[in-house]
C-alpha cells in the first residue's frame, strides 16, 4: 500500500501543497504596472530550466513533498515552446495543473492544453476598453484576449477566471464592467490589490484600490452573500444575490491572509522561493545539474520550507521589496 509523504510543513505548522512554476520571466506585454516600455533583461536560456528538470522537480514535490496542485506561470507561460506537451507531462504526475496567462494565444492553444490535461486558466485582463488596454499594456492586443476567453471556455477549461488589478486613477471606473461581463460569459471575476512587485519600484500605496473600497462598489449595485473562502484559497469569494455570480477578492496588502499560505514557488531559472515576498532563494538548478539525487532535492526544499516567515511585512516599516518583480517570480 502507498503511503503519503510526510507534509511540507514550516516551523508554525502551515503545510504546503499548491507549487507555482514560473516557465519564463518574458512577456509579449509591457504593463505599466509591471515593466518599463523597453521590458526587462530577460534570463539567458541556458539559465532557464529544461522541460526534464522541471518535470524532475514536480516528481519530486509531488511524490516526496506532498504537493497536489500545480499552476504554471510566467512572465507569459503561453511563450513556452512546445507548452501542451510540458502540460502533458506534468498532469501525468498526478497533480492539479492549472495556467495563469494573459490570454494572447490562448485562441490558438486552449483546446491542445485541455487535450493535454490543463484543468483550468486564469486570465489577467484590467480593462474593458481597448484604448485603455492599449495604454496599459502598451499593445493593442484586447481582441486576442478576449478571443482566449471565448476559446477557453470553449475548450472546457472552467471555471475560466479573470483577475483584474484595479488602480486609482487608471481603472476603478470599471470594477462594476468588469464583473457584469465576466457574469454574462460565465466567467468568474476576481479582483486583486495592488502589490508592490513591479520592476521600477514606483508603486503607490495610495493607488491602490483596497478590498474595502472594492466591496462599497459593488454593495452599492449588488447584494453580496459571503461565500467565504475555499480552504487556503488567496480569494475571498461573494455571491450576487439571486445569481450564480461569484466575485473573489485577493486582498494581499489589507487583508493579508499569510496564516494560510499553502504555496511555495519556483522560478524560471530554478530558485525556490518560500513566499511571494522573499527577499532570498534557494538554487534548486544547482542541485539538479549537479550530482545531487532525489533525495537531496527533497531535503533542500524542507529546509528553504522550514525557514519561512509569519508574513509578508508589506504593512510594516521593515518591509524590503523583492530584488525580483512579479514577471520574474512568477504571478
Amino acid at each position: 500500500m502507498d503511503t503519503a509523504p510526510p507534509p511540507l510543513v514550516d516551523r508554525y505548522g502551515r503545510v504546503h501543497t499548491d507549487l507555482r512554476v514560473s516557465l519564463t520571466d518574458r512577456c509579449n506585454l509591457r504593463c505599466t504596472y509591471c515593466m518599463p516600455a523597453e521590458g526587462l533583461n530577460w534570463l539567458p536560456k541556458a539559465e532557464v530550466l529544461t522541460d526534464d528538470e522541471i518535470v524532475r522537480l514536480v516528481r519530486i514535490a509531488v511524490t516526496r513533498l506532498g504537493i497536489r496542485s500545480i499552476r504554471l506561470t510566467g512572465g507569459e507561460p503561453l511563450l513556452r515552446r512546445g507548452l501542451p506537451g510540458l502540460v502533458a507531462r506534468l498532469t501525468a504526475l498526478g497533480p492539479e495543473v492549472s495556467l495563469t496567462t494573459n490570454g494572447i494565444g490562448l485562441a490558438r492553444m486552449a483546446a491542445d492544453l485541455k487535450t493535454a490535461g490543463l484543468h483550468r486558466v486564469n486570465v489577467s485582463l484590467d480593462t474593458l476598453r481597448p484604448e485603455r488596454y492599449a495604454e496599459i499594456t502598451r499593445r493593442d492586443r484586447i481582441a486576442d484576449v478576449f478571443a482566449g476567453l471565448a476559446a477557453a471556455q470553449a475548450a472546457g477549461l472552467a471555471p475560466v477566471k479573470i483577475n483584474a488589478v484595479p488602480v486609482r486613477g487608471v481603472n476603478e471606473d470599471e470594477i462594476l464592467d468588469l464583473v457584469e461581463f465576466a457574469a454574462a460569459h460565465g466567467y468568474r471575476m476576481r479582483f486583486i490589490e495592488s502589490m508592490p512587485l513591479d520592476a521600477q519600484g514606483a508603486w503607490e500605496r495610495d493607488r491602490m484600490i483596497t478590498a474595502d473600497e472594492l466591496l462599497a462598489v459593488l454593495g452599492e449595485r449588488w447584494e453580496l452573500i459571503p461565500v467565504g473562502r475555499h480552504g487556503n484559497a488567496p480569494a475571498e469569494e461573494w455571491r450576487i444575490a439571486g445569481t450564480d455570480t461569484v466575485v473573489g477578492v485577493i486582498a494581499s496588502v489589507t487583508r493579508p491572509f499569510c496564516g494560510g499560505c499553502d504555496r511555495v514557488r519556483l522560478t524560471a531559472d530554478g530558485q525556490l522561493r518560500n513566499c511571494l515576498f522573499a527577499t532570498r532563494e534557494s538554487d534548486l538548478r544547482a542541485l539538479l545539474r549537479g550530482t545531487a539525487d532525489d533525495g537531496a532535492i527533497e531535503q533542500a526544499w524542507r529546509n528553504t520550507i522550514a525557514l519561512k516567515g509569519p508574513g509578508h511585512d508589506i504593512n510594516s516599516a521593515d518591509f524590503v521589496q523583492p530584488d525580483r518583480p512579479m514577471s520574474a517570480i512568477g504571478g
